[in-house]
C-alpha cells in the first residue's frame, strides 16, 4: 500500500477496543451466515457462487428423479434475469414440520441443514448431502417464489433475502405432482448476476446423458434461438460416442451395469486409434473434475483385467512387462457413473470423491464387468489389449525421444535452441516468452521487445499437429523440440491425462510424468502466442493450444498461457497520432470519431508488415497490449476433449459439420475469437 492510500486520520476507522467481552461476540441467526459470508456454502460472491445457486436447484429435481419420482426438468431463464427451475417430482412437503412448528416448505427453504437426504427413507442416493443447498439459493437472492403441487393443490410462498414474506398459501388446484422455484439473484451480496447460459445449458446436457429417463429443457427468454430439449435415451454410452465424434473408434461401446448392496455403478468406455486419454466420473449426478476413490477403483481393474486376459490368451509372453495404467489409458475413452449413499467428498464443490471403500468396491465390480466382457467378446478384447501393447512401445519410445530432446544438436551450451533471443532476467515470475509465427515478425518482435524481461522464439511455419502424430514422431519434429527446450519443464508423457495422487502406482512405475516434466522449473510465466491476425496465424495458434494441451497441459492449468492480439488496422490521422484498431468495428468506430480529419487506413498483412515502434506500441508493451488469458475450465472437460478431436483429428466429416453450423457465427474470418 502505497502513502497516499493510508488513511489520512487515524480516527476514521477508530482504534481498537481494549476491552474484550462476550458482549462483541455476534451470532448469526438463520440465513444471516449465508449473506454475509456467501463464498463458504457457494464457492465465492461471484459467477462461480451464482451458478452454484442454481445448481443446488437443480441437483434437487435431479434427485427426485434419481428417487424414481421425476422425468421431466424445465429451466427457464426469464426477461428480468430471474431464473425457474420446474420438475414433476413429488414437490416439496408443505405439512407442518413437528419440530420446527411450520410447514416443511419454509424448513427445506429457509433452515440451513434441513433436507430429505439425512434420514435416508426419502433418498437412497442424492447430490446434496448437507441440507444447506436450496437454503442459500433463497438466502442469496432478492426474491425467490416457491410453488408445489401436491394433493391436487397448488402450494405457494414467497421470500425475499431468504425471508418469508407470506405464509405457505393454497393458491389454486393442481394435477399431478412437482416444485416450481423462481429467484432473483441478489446484486447487493453478489458481484456477478448475468448467467452464462454455455454453463446451464452444459450442465443440462450432462445431465440428460446420465438419467436415460428424464427430459431436460432450457427455455431462454431473453435469447429464444437458445431453446434446447436434451433427452438422450441410451444413457452414457451415447456420452461416450458423440466425447468419440471427431476420432476413429476401434470397437461399438462397451456398457456395463452392477449393483452391490447399496452400490450401483455405470461404465461405458471405448477405445479410439488417437493418444489421448478422456475419463469423466461423476457420483449421484456430480461430475468429479479431480477423480477420487471411484477413478482409481477404476483404473486398477482396468489394469488388471487387461494384463490377466493378455496372460490368459498368451497376447503377454512371460518375458514380456504388464501393462501399467498408462498403457491401457491410452486412447481411451471412459464414463463412469456411481450412485451410493453417503458419499464424501474433499469439499463442498465436490471436485473429488474421497469415499474410503468405494475404491475396493468400484474395483471389484468394475473388474466383474471387464472380465466378463472380455471373455463374451474376445475380438474386441484382443483389439483392446493390442492397443496397449502400442502404447506401451510408444511409450518406451517416447522415453528415448524425450532424453534425445535435451541432448539435441539444436541446443547451444547452456542446453538452449539456438534461435532462442532470451531475456537477461533468470526471475520466472518476470519473464515472458513470445512465440513468434515467422522470421521477419521474430525480427521486428527482437527489437521491440524488452531484452530485461521478454524473450523472443520465432517458429518457422506451422508446426506439427499433434493430436494426429504419435509422441515420439511429434518429439522429432524441430520446432517442438525447440519450443520444450525453451520452456524447461520437458514433456508430459501422459498426453495431458489429468492425474491426482490416488491413481499413482508406487516406486515411479506410473511415473513417467514427474520423470519427464516438471512445472516447477517454467522458465516463464508467461508464455505469449503472437500470430497473425488472419487464417493461417487462426491455424498456427490452434496448432500451438493443441500441443499444450496434449503435451503441457498443467503449463495452461496454471493461467501461464496467453493469446497476443494484434491490431488488424491503423488509422493515421495527421502527422503524429495514430489509432489500432482489432477489427472492422473497432475501425469504423475509430473513424467516427475523426471523419473530420486528414487521415488514413491501413490493414496490417501480418506482424512482419509491423515496424518495430509499432509493434511494441500495440502487441508487446504491458501498458498497451491486449492478451487473452487461456484457462481450461474443468467442469468443461469432455467439451474442450471433444473440440480438439473435432478441430484436429483425422475425421473430416465432423470438422466440416462443425464448421457449417457455425459459419454464421464468424463475422469477419481474418479475426474471430
Amino acid at each position: 500500500m502505497s502513502e497516499q492510500d493510508l488513511p489520512l486520520e487515524p480516527e476514521a476507522s477508530g482504534p481498537a477496543k481494549a476491552s474484550y467481552t462476550a458482549d462483541d461476540i455476534q451470532v448469526l441467526e438463520g440465513l444471516e451466515a449465508v449473506r454475509v459470508r456467501p463464498g463458504m456454502y457457494v464457492g465465492d460472491n461471484g459467477k462461480k457462487g451464482l451458478h452454484h445457486m442454481w445448481r443446488e436447484v437443480v441437483d434437487n429435481s435431479v434427485d427426485e428423479a434419481l428417487a424414481g419420482y421425476c422425468t421431466e426438468i424445465t429451466v427457464i431463464l426469464h426477461d428480468d434475469n430471474s431464473v425457474s427451475v420446474r420438475d414433476n417430482g413429488r414437490g416439496i412437503p408443505v405439512d407442518i414440520h413437528e419440530k420446527e412448528g411450520k410447514s416443511a416448505l419454509e424448513v427445506v427453504m429457509t433452515v440451513l441443514h434441513a433436507g430429505g437426504k439425512f434420514g435416508g427413507g426419502s433418498y437412497k442416493t442424492s447430490g446434496g448431502l448437507h441440507g444447506v443447498g436450496v437454503s442459500c439459493t433463497n438466502a442469496l437472492s432478492a426474491w425467490c417464489v416457491v410453488e408445489v403441487r401436491r394433493n391436487g393443490k397448488t402450494y405457494r410462498q414467497r421470500y425475499e433475502k431468504g425471508i418469508p414474506v407470506t405464509p405457505v398459501e393454497v393458491v389454486g388446484a393442481a394435477e399431478g405432482t412437482g416444485t416450481f422455484t423462481r429467484w432473483l439473484a441478489d446484486a447487493t451480496v453478489l458481484t456477478v448476476a448475468e448467467y452464462d447460459t454455455h454453463i446451464l445449458k452444459y450442465r443440462l446436457r450432462e445431465l440428460a446423458y446420465l438419467n436415460p429417463t428424464v427430459r431436460f429443457e432450457f427455455v431462454n427468454e431473453q435469447k429464444p434461438e437458445e431453446n434446447e430439449v436434451y433427452f438422450y435415451q441410451r444413457g452414457i454410452p451415447q456420452l461416450v460416442e458423440d466425447l468419440n465424434d471427431g476420432k476413429e473408434t476401434l470397437h461399438k461401446v462397451v456398457y456395463f451395469r452392477r449393483l452391490k448392496d447399496t452400490y450401483d455403478v455405470e461404465v461405458a468406455i471405448q477405445y479410439h486409434d488417437a493418444y489421448s486419454t478422456t475419463l469423466l466420473a461423476f457420483s449421484n449426478m456430480i461430475h468429479q473434475p479431480d477423480g477420487g476413490t471411484h477413478v482409481s477403483g477404476f483404473s486398477t481393474a482396468l489394469t488388471r483385467v487387461i494384463n490377466s486376459y493378455a496372460r490368459k490368451t498368451n497376447l503377454l509372453k512371460e518375458k514380456d512387462a504388464n501393462f501399467t495404467s498408462d498403457d491401457v489409458m491410452d486412447g481411451l475413452t471412459a464414463v463412469i457413473s456411481l450412485r451410493l449413499e453417503n458419499p464424501s467428498y474433499n469439499s463442498q464443490d465436490k471436485v473429488k470423491l474421497v469415499t474410503p471403500e468405494v475404491q475396493g468396491i468400484t474395483n471389484s465390480m468394475v473388474g466383474d464387468g471387464l472380465a466378463t466382457f472380455f471373455d463374451e467378446n474376445p475380438q474386441v478384447a484382443r483389439r483392446i489389449v493390442e492397443k496397449s501393447m502400442i502404447a506401451q512401445r510408444a511409450r518406451e519410445a517416447a522415453k528415448k525421444a524425450a532424453e534425445a530432446v535435451k541432448r539435441s544438436s539444436a541446443m547451444d551450451s547452456f542446453g538452449l535452441p539456438g534461435k532462442l533471443s532470451d531475456c537477461v532476467s533468470k526471475d520466472p515470475l518476470k519473464c515472458e516468452l513470445f512465440l513468434v509465427e515467422g522470421d521477419s515478425a521474430g525480427g521486428s518482435a527482437k527489437s521491440a521487445r524488452d531484452r530485461l524481461t521478454q524473450a523472443i522464439l520465432p517458429l518457422r511455419g506451422k508446426i506439427l499437429n499433434v493430436e494426429r502424430a504419435r509422441i515420439d514422431k511429434a518429439l522429432d519434429n524441430e520446432e517442438i523440440k525447440a519450443l520444450i527446450a525453451a520452456l524447461g519443464v520437458g514433456i508430459d508423457l501422459d498426453l495431458g491425462r489429468k492425474k491426482t495422487e490416488d491413481d499413482e502406482e508406487p516406486n515411479g512405475k506410473n511415473g513417467n510424468a514427474k520423470e519427464h516434466f516438471d512445472i516447477t522449473k517454467l522458465r516463464y510465466h508467461k508464455i505469449v502466442i503472437m500470430t497473425d491476425a488472419d487464417v493461417d496465424g487462426e491455424h498456427i495458434r490452434t496448432l500451438l493450444l493443441t500441443f499444450f494441451y496434449r503435451y503441457m497441459r498443467p503449463v495452461i492449468e496454471s493461467g501461464y498461457v496467453y493469446l497476443a492480439q494484434p491490431p488488424l488496422y491503423v488509422i493515421k490521422v495527421g502527422n503524429n497520432e495514430r489509432f489500432y484498431a482489432q477489427d472492422a468495428d473497432e475501425r469504423d468506430e475509430i473513424l467516427r470519431n475523426v471523419r473530420k480529419k486528414k487521415h488514413t487506413v491501413q490493414r496490417f498483412k501480418g506482424l512482419g508488415e509491423m515496424n518495430a515502434e509499432e509493434l511494441e506500441e500495440t502487441t508487446m508493451s504491458p501498458a498497451k497490449r491486449r492478451l487473452v488469458q487461456v484457462r481450461l475450465d474443468p467442469d468443461f472437460d469432455s467439451e474442450v476433449e471433444q473440440m480438439f478431436s473435432r478441430l484436429m483429428g483425422e475425421k473430416v466429416q465432423p470438422r466440416r459439420e462443425f464448421i457449417e453450423k457455425h459459419a454464421r457465427d464468424a463475422g469477419n474470418v481474418d479475426w474471430h475469437y
